[in-house]
């Protein structure tokens, strides 16, 4: 081979594994999508082949960060959280790190959020509000902190935000009455800004990176309101009211200069357009879609999700009406996306749906179920984990279970 078709070879390879990284909540750019390509179109019957399984990523509903073929993800084992790596490829554990107390409830004990792998760093958040700076290669610890450093207390389902990465800069919610959101020096910890002007308690959803006219800033739905708050100091750029009931989960959704935002319920979804003075105004509200917790995707215009006591819905992003529902094909769940297909997970039955990602209908493309599943869920838990598709593999969780499907079309 010649030096420049071995060049382009080996960038066309480092290009294909930086696709099929997934590095964060909601994959790179924190909207659920991916540019990965080559993913099976049809299931056989009996589902997609697995390639391993592991019992051993412990209790919680943490999802998996995926990058160089290595996984990374949240679990409780004897009584402590952990952040956990693991080969991505065969199952095996490489290493652990302890977060700290183990958070318990009724729905399940353990962490539930996703960490953030950033250059040779990775980030977790507790259930119990410990953050923590890890090196990738080892897991040795960098730093930590807690949420009530900052006037932070633990929510009535823990603390659930998946840490948001940006430039130089943690960010995260910590709530209260010293301010709603901080952002720390991630490589130090040390603070930056505390968001003084926001105070209410802490929820479930985690903060984007919006850049409406090409101003950047970081937008988070809080529990009485949806926000957008200046990166270099933590100002309040725009705020828009919308009280939350019981539990306020979903990530917003940012396209261009408009934000979307969904809440289960029984709240429902709005659009708020964000002029160049930074004045939010809302397009439209309605309660099409009523999001609880398994995720919302915006491809091509049209927006894919589950919406509380409606089914499964495809709704049109500009306007808001519905473009189809679903009512009996699966029951509430999780939504992942790769290659023009969806992934919906079922939370009673675990079973896993492959339909097209298309305005034209529920079409399945193939089924199977989740098997074997947890005994150790709590019987207030459900199986709550969103699909994750990176490197031509399905990563599926229940509890201690963690899946590993060959889902790749090359073979």
């Amino acid at each position: 081979m010649t030096r420049r078709l071995l060049a382009l070879a080996l960038v066309t390879a480092t290009a294909s594994a930086m696709a099929s990284d997934w590095p964060q909540w909601l994959g790179p750019d924190r909207d659920g999508l991916t540019k990965e390509t080559g993913i099976l179109q049809e299931w056989p019957e009996g589902g997609p082949k697995q390639v391993w399984l592991s019992r051993e990523a412990g209790l919680g509903y943490s999802g998996p960060a995926i990058v160089d073929g290595k996984l990374y993800i949240l679990g409780s084992r004897d009584g402590t959280e952990q952040l956990i790596a693991f080969d991505a490829m065969t199952g095996d554990e490489l290493w652990a790190t302890d977060i700290g107390d183990e958070y318990e409830n009724d729905w399940g004990n353990g962490p539930r959020n996703t960490p953030t792998v950033d250059g040779d760093r990775i980030y977790a958040l507790g259930a119990r509000g410990n953050l923590i700076c890890v090196e990738i290669a080892s897991g040795e610890e960098v730093w930590r902190l807690a949420m009530q450093d900052f006037g932070g207390s633990i929510p009535q389902w823990g603390y659930a935000e998946s840490p948001l990465v940006d430039e130089d800069r943690v960010v995260v919610t910590p709530g209260g009455d010293q301010g709603a959101i901080v952002a720390l020096d991630k490589a130090t910890g040390e603070l930056l800004w505390q968001a003084a002007e926001l105070k209410p308690t802490a929820h479930y959803s985690s903060i984007v990176v919006g850049e409406p006219h090409g101003e950047k800033q970081y937008i988070q739905l809080l529990q009485d309101q949806l926000v957008g708050v200046d990166p270099a100091n933590g100002k309040l750029l725009w705020t828009v009211g919308w009280p939350g009931r019981v539990a306020v989960i979903p990530t917003p959704i940012v396209d261009g200069d408009r934000v979307y935002a969904t809440m289960g319920y029984g709240v429902g979804c709005m659009l708020v357009e964000i002029a160049e003075d930074n004045t939010a105004t809302k397009v439209y509200e309605n309660k099409v879609m009523k999001n609880k917790h398994g995720g919302v995707v915006l491809l091509d215009g049209k927006l894919y999700g589950h919406s509380d006591g409606v089914g499964w819905v495809c709704q049109d992003f500009e306007t808001g009406e519905t473009v189809w529902r679903e009512r009996s094909a699966l029951e509430m769940g999780a939504i992942g996306y790769a290659d023009g297909r969806f992934v919906c997970l079922g939370e009673d039955s675990g079973e896993v749906v492959l339909i097209e990602a298309s305005p034209e209908g529920w079409k399945e493309h193939g089924r199977f179920k989740l098997d074997p599943q947890t005994e150790q869920r709590k019987p207030q838990g459900k199986i709550w984990v969103h699909p994750v598709i990176a490197g031509g593999k399905l990563y599926l969780r229940d509890q201690e279970l963690l899946f590993c499907f060959d889902v790749s079309a090359d073979k």
